[in-house]
């Protein structure tokens, strides 16, 4: 059970590697730069599932903010993958991991963070560095105490960003 678990959330666990570094967007000559910090729910990756009773079974914002600083803690300090973290901005990194979470599960937050895309440009993120997240971040909602059922529902939601995160 806990290798289908780990294959589910290797493919949901892209998002977390958001905000680990801020990579640079480059603007095509005679384009108008897009501004990446521009608050917007698309950026968040995945529209919000319905059922409030998903974002109560992650115990509301208090409980994903608590996910979120495990898993950024973990990672940090995680050998196969602190480098991507090596010049994060940490607090700003898990304040918007929350929000992330928090929009993504319906809990009505607002999204600050950078797209997808224009955060992981040119990372070189591997399945290997996201498959290392996706343990850290399994064990951040084991620690929470977060039902294997309601975890899948986040990562159903979040699984199609892998596509965006991992370059090689």
């Amino acid at each position: 059970m806990k290798t289908v678990k780990a294959l589910v959330l290797a493919s949901a666990a892209s998002m977390f590697i958001a905000g680990a570094a801020f990579a640079q967007d480059a603007t095509p000559p005679g384009e108008k730069p897009v501004d990446p910090y521009t608050q917007s729910p698309a950026n968040a990756g995945a529209a919000p599932l319905p059922d409030p009773a998903t974002f109560q079974a992650f115990k509301g914002k208090e409980g994903l903010a608590r996910i979120a600083s495990d898993l950024v803690d973990r990672s940090i300090a995680d050998p196969r993958i602190k480098e991507i973290f090596a010049t994060t901005d940490v607090p700003r990194l898990k304040r918007t991991l929350t929000e992330q979470f928090c929009y993504v599960l319906g809990g009505g937050c607002v999204y600050t963070g950078r797209d997808m895309a224009a955060v992981h440009k040119d990372m070189g993120v591997t399945n290997k560095d996201f498959n290392a997240l996706v343990e850290n971040l399994q064990w951040a909602m084991d620690k929470e105490g977060v039902p294997f059922a309601v975890q899948n529902k986040l990562l159903a939601k979040l699984a199609p960003m892998q596509r965006t995160v991992v370059e090689r």
